[in-house]
């Protein structure tokens, strides 16, 4: 079997998402910044008429701000939750890898971050999979920012 997955860096390090959860690969456009919120949320955009929190992977995988000069993509992922973009760099690859090629992170000390979900191993490369559900309900405040969207739509309507 083969899983398709969106590669995207983050640090000096690779991840990918598996292509069943991404709706869309943006350029990155003009945030609307919100006060109060966690400073992983650098706002809000609208993607095909939907209001997408935008969430900074860097800011989120390592406590550093996303230099957004560096050419930046917005993924935007669906989950049960909540449909967000992740603010990362070089958005650029679908991989198509092998099920064999892929770790259960259940085996390796990675599994204190609870979503990361498997590493694709290839020739010379390591690739950390993220479950972008596991994710967001993972991050502080995601209650407060799933709020202050659904009132935002609504105020819209």
């Amino acid at each position: 079997m083969m899983t398709k997955v969106v590669v995207f860096h983050a640090g000096r390090e690779e991840y990918a998402l598996s292509i069943d959860h991404v709706v869309s690969i943006e350029k990155m456009d003009n945030i609307n910044p919100i006060p109060h919120l966690p400073s992983y949320v650098l706002g809000l955009v609208k993607v095909r008429n939907e209001l997408i929190p935008v969430m900074d992977m860097s800011s989120i995988l390592y406590n550093q701000q996303l230099n957004k000069e560096e050419g930046s993509f917005l993924i935007v992922v669906y989950t049960e939750t909540l449909q967000i973009g992740l603010l990362v760099k070089e958005a650029k690859e679908i991989l198509e890898v092998a099920d064999g090629s892929i770790t259960d992170v259940g085996l390796l000390a990675y599994s204190k971050t609870k979503y990361f979900n498997g590493v694709i191993n290839l020739e010379n490369r390591m690739i950390t999979k993220i479950d972008p559900g596991v994710l967001v309900d993972s991050l502080e405040g995601i209650k407060e920012i799933k709020e202050y969207v659904q009132n935002q739509k609504v105020s819209q309507n």
